[in-house]
């Protein structure tokens, strides 16, 4: 069986259909119930057996009942992704501490809180596994633009990365899965504050990301083989490969980039006409 976090929609659904469509039986969780229960009727359509829970990873209690459900069907998952993820752009100064606690809960604590639910069970079981933990290009690329979700990113990657040695006498395998610029529903729920907090802006990251055309279909396939090939990092896109390797060989450079693509999206508008 196969986990996923944030099934409604994006990476997640795609996942969920990809796996599905490999002849997977999945275990699904999302705060959206309509979203989640669609993803879960296209997986049943495909002959898969599902279980779909309205679930918050931010929240402790909600996360555990939806571990029970899964545990009370099967001794542990063979699959475990922690996809579930929010955005926010904005630097420290225009950042609340409520922005901070929802970031942190559903990006950071959300994916400790999935693998420690789920990955002991695997442990326990003595039969292998996997484990994803979806990161970001924004785990190795700093952003002034995009401060706490790099925080949140950078954290996850590092969790990835430490929690593969620990795992691999056990025989589980962990993947950081960094996608570049996918157009997903993220770009329309994250929150923007400060000077990014502007529907013009709004419109230019999703007009933006709509334009670079890389749906979440293709990072579910890359997923699928990332896992296949035992990958612990795995940037998803030819502009995630870019900044992974300009973050090892050139990292002023990154840098340097990252402050002028901060300022691009900054810029108002220009004036439309008299």
């Amino acid at each position: 069986m196969a986990l996923v976090t944030g099934a409604a929609s994006g990476i997640g659904r795609a996942t969920a259909l990809e796996l599905a469509r490999r002849g997977a039986d999945l275990a699904l969780c999302d705060l959206d119930a309509a979203g989640l229960e669609a993803t879960a009727q296209a997986a049943r359509a495909l002959g898969r057996e599902v279980i779909a829970r309205e679930a918050d990873v931010a929240q402790e209690a909600s996360l555990c009942a939806f571990a029970d459900a899964v545990h009370a069907r099967v001794a542990a998952v063979d699959l475990l992704v922690n996809n579930a993820g929010v955005a926010l752009a904005g630097g420290l100064l225009d950042t609340t501490s409520e922005d901070w606690d929802w970031i942190l809960g559903v990006n950071l604590r959300g994916v400790v809180r999935g693998c420690a639910l789920f990955v002991p069970a695997m442990v326990r079981r003595g039969g292998g596994g996997h484990v994803v933990i979806v990161s970001s290009a924004a785990g190795f690329t700093p952003s002034q633009a995009l401060l706490a979700y790099c925080t949140t990113k950078f954290a996850v990657l590092g969790l990835a990365e430490s929690l593969a040695e620990e795992l691999r006498p056990h025989g589980i395998g962990v993947t950081a899965l960094c996608p570049g610029f996918i157009d997903t529903p993220l770009t329309r729920s994250a929150r923007l504050r400060g000077e990014y907090d502007r529907a013009e802006v709004r419109e230019r990251i999703v007009s933006g990301y709509r334009r670079r055309g890389y749906g979440p279909e293709r990072v579910a396939r890359a997923l699928v083989r990332a896992v296949e090939r035992g990958r612990v990092v795995a940037p998803i896109a030819p502009e995630a490969w870019a900044l992974y390797y300009a973050r090892r060989f050139a990292p002023g450079l990154l840098r340097r980039a990252s402050a002028r693509l901060a300022a691009r999206g900054r810029r108002p508008a220009p004036a439309s006409g008299p």
